[in-house]
């Protein structure tokens, strides 16, 4: 079974599995709950990016002295890391 034809044959059991399980009336109510559920996923994300990494990049670009090197933070981690092993 080719990988598409059993993706699509598991999503099809999981909707009918749903739709037995009573919790929805048809395969269309699950369909429509599950694309709420990745348009509430996808508001959420764009929220993130918008409140939180949008500001922090451009603080970034303004002053780039703030940044820290890739190379600074893998020590710290590693440093981190060490330490926890030790405990």
């Amino acid at each position: 079974m080719r990988a598409t034809t059993a993706h699509h044959y598991n999503a099809a059991l999981f909707i009918d599995a749903q739709v037995a399980s009573g919790l929805y009336a048809s395969a269309s109510e699950v369909v429509r709950a599950g694309l709420r559920a990745l348009q509430e996923r996808d508001a959420v994300i764009e929220r993130w990016l918008q409140d939180q990494v949008a500001p922090i990049y451009d603080a970034l670009q303004a002053d780039q002295t703030r940044a820290i090197q890739a190379k600074d933070v893998l020590q710290k981690l590693h440093t981190h890391h060490a330490h926890r092993l030790k405990d």
